[in-house]
């Protein structure tokens, strides 16, 4: 009998070489800083925030608070997700286009861009409005790229006779979306999107406590609670904003997440039956629930009925060949080439300013990050593949240590930071350890969720063949289990060495007060240059970071992609 790798669809990767739509990405996020930096300008020099209490009783509320920023930006990041993850996922020439500015939007450093997001909305909008959309949109950058990525993945790892079924039904393309696309990434989408809430929690605090010299712009909730309970030293209230924290989090496991996985593990790959399948008290309550199966039965299914039909009519078929332009589309896009033409003109001139010896700094800067980003990125594939596949292969402890992994990756590490980084400055070459840890502390949940979900999505039907062939447990690892969780590291890994070079801003920078620590690195670079409001420096400096960050995404990561594409797809 032939190896069970030969399960997996065989195939020669092709080359990803960079495209001239890399240059235009790059061109029009050069173009948004420029436009951000002279809005910032006309900022009030002076915004006063409010007054964020530390008494235990405010904490529900401030949870609800910080519950609806994240859950809207969760909302945005599932519209974002379906609709450029399809787009990318279905045509090669909307794929030239829409991988390369994912890449750079994953990269883009927005702790660093937050003040510039910041002060560019506060000169157009009210203060408070204009605050909570950037809160929003910083959890929205959290929350959003490793949905996309795997929702991408998933579109390209159907199984083609999958493809071909949906073909011989007729089905339209909501029809395939509800029945085929949506069920087959199910599981992927609920551990990402496990893991998009655990990043949302993870930046909260720079979410909702943020200042810019005497620009207070921070919102009332968990993170500013947090925030400040650490600013004043008050251990008493840190203690009590962490458990209100970790709480919401296992609210949201006991009645969101894990219902989601015991309901969506009808939709895995397989001709026999989990052993045990995954448990939920709360669904198997509603599942019970005589008066929510009516609902179902009579309500849920006409207005599902109505929604079929309707979308059916606006989206009858995918379509074919290539769209012409009309000459109204072809006016519209020559207007926006040239504002696209004179701002990167006016972001050149800008980029003009910066000395050459500045250059210099921001080139060794890079190296160092990409160090600091490799070594956490290595550490973190050394243990999340073995826990990844031992909590996704087994159901029962997975019930117990799930909750756990949440927790765990939603706690935001930058509370403590400044904590243990005055631990490991005394230590031979601290700062540089501890910024590896941050880094590590950040990303290495990324690998982990989709880790687990990969390992839970391997047919029971292959588990049982290893049995019955008597492989052993490194052949069985060889055969099965690292090439079914080569798509799922690959887009874990991809969304945690862009978190891994966006947390080098808080990691190689600190502050302690009145003192200030930093190392040779990028973010540090970015980092001081957004304390002295040295626009011309943020902006090379963010605009090498990016460069650097498609580069290697596009010359090592994608080609990757194209290899768990073509080579590891169950068919």
């Amino acid at each position: 009998m032939r190896r069970l790798s030969l399960l997996f669809k065989l195939g020669q990767p092709t080359r990803d070489l960079l495209s001239w739509g890399d240059l235009i990405v790059l061109a029009i996020i050069a173009v948004l800083i420029y436009a951000g930096v002279r809005l910032a300008w006309r900022t009030p020099s002076v915004i006063e925030g409010p007054e964020i209490s530390l008494a235990p009783t405010a904490l529900p509320w401030y949870a609800l608070l910080s519950v609806g920023r994240v859950l809207a930006a969760y909302g945005l990041s599932l519209l974002f997700t379906f609709t450029y993850g399809s787009a990318a996922a279905r045509s090669r020439r909307a794929e030239q286009i829409l991988l390369p500015l994912l890449d750079v939007l994953q990269s883009v450093p927005i702790l660093s861009f937050l003040p510039v997001v910041l002060l560019s909305f506060s000169a157009i909008l009210p203060t408070q409005i204009a605050t909570e959309l950037a809160s929003i949109v910083l959890i929205f950058t959290s929350q959003v790229w490793n949905l996309t990525f795997a929702w991408y993945q998933s579109l390209k790892t159907i199984p083609a006779e999958l493809r071909e079924v949906s073909t011989v039904f007729g089905w339209n393309r909501w029809m395939r979306f509800r029945f085929l696309e949506l069920p087959f990434a199910a599981l992927s989408l609920i551990w990402n999107s496990m893991m998009s809430w655990a990043g949302g929690w993870f930046f909260l605090m720079a979410a909702e406590a943020f200042t810019v010299g005497e620009r207070d712009f921070r919102l009332p909730g968990l993170g500013a609670y947090i925030q400040e309970a650490v600013a004043q030293g008050h251990y008493d209230a840190l203690v009590w904003g962490i458990s209100a924290l970790i709480l919401v989090i296992v609210l949201f496991d006991q009645f969101v997440w894990r219902p989601l996985l015991a309901w969506a593990d009808r939709f895995k790959l397989e001709m026999v039956k989990s052993e045990p399948p995954p448990s939920s008290w709360f669904y198997e309550a509603l599942r019970s629930s005589r008066l929510l199966r009516w609902l179902s039965e009579h309500l849920w299914r006409l207005i599902f009925e109505r929604v079929d039909a309707l979308l059916g009519r606006l989206a009858p078929h995918e379509p074919h060949g290539s769209l012409e332009i009309s000459w109204p589309g072809k006016i519209l896009w020559g207007l926006v080439g040239v504002g696209l033409l004179i701002g990167a003109y006016r972001a050149l001139e800008m980029l003009i300013r910066v000395p050459l010896e500045q250059w210099g700094v921001i080139a060794m800067g890079l190296g160092a990050t990409l160090l600091r980003v490799s070594v956490a990125l290595a550490l973190a594939l050394a243990w999340t593949v073995p826990i990844g596949v031992f909590i996704g292969m087994n159901p029962r402890w997975a019930a117990w240590l799930q909750p756990i992994v949440q927790i765990a990756a939603s706690v935001p590490a930058t509370a403590f930071f400044p904590l243990l980084a005055l631990i490991f400055l005394g230590l031979p070459g601290g700062l540089n350890i501890s910024a590896i840890l941050l880094m590590l502390m950040g990303t290495q949940w990324y690998l982990l969720f989709n880790i687990i979900a990969g390992a839970a999505a391997i047919p029971q039907d292959l588990k049982y063949t290893t049995v019955l062939l008597h492989l052993g447990r490194w052949e069985r690892w060889r055969t099965l289990v690292l090439p079914a969780l080569f798509p799922y590291t690959i887009t874990g890994a991809i969304t945690a060495s862009g978190g891994a070079w966006n947390a080098s801003i808080v990691a190689e920078y600190i502050e302690f007060g009145d003192r200030t620590v930093h190392t040779l690195g990028i973010g540090a670079v970015i980092a001081q240059a957004t304390v002295s409001g040295d626009y011309p420096l943020l902006l090379a400096a963010t605009l090498s970071m990016v460069v650097t960050v498609v580069l290697i995404n596009r010359l090592f990561w994608r080609r990757l992609y194209r290899l768990a594409e073509e080579q590891y797809r169950l068919e």
